[in-house]
């Protein structure tokens, strides 16, 4: 495979990505969506969030277990989501006490 055949296939890729999720979104735009969907969508963002930290640390190679920075992001991270009540928030502050945990400890 030449380079522009690689700049194809991606191109191709790309374009195939974008479709395949921009698509359900259009066909959905200026619908209501059910109570119950509603509800159940605002779940997927913290649900994803989870998952994603879940499978980051129980498969990290660097060090076994849990490291103490960790878990004070993990409790900082809660505590924002708790008082804020807005993911981005919590994942910011949860992203900056991990690192400055990692830092100090």
């Amino acid at each position: 495979m030449n380079i522009m055949e690689t700049v194809l296939v991606l191109g191709v890729i790309a374009i195939g990505t974008y479709v395949a999720r921009a698509v359900p979104i259009l066909m959905l735009a200026g619908r209501v969506l059910p109570v119950p969907v509603q509800l159940a969508l605002r779940n997927v963002g913290p649900a994803v969030l989870s998952a994603l930290i879940v499978v980051s640390i129980s498969t990290s190679s660097f060090s076994p277990g849990i490291q103490v920075a960790e878990v004070v992001a993990l409790v900082v991270a809660g505590i924002v989501a708790r008082w804020r009540r807005n993911l981005i928030w919590a994942t910011g502050a949860g992203l900056v006490a991990l690192w400055i945990g990692l830092w100090l400890f």
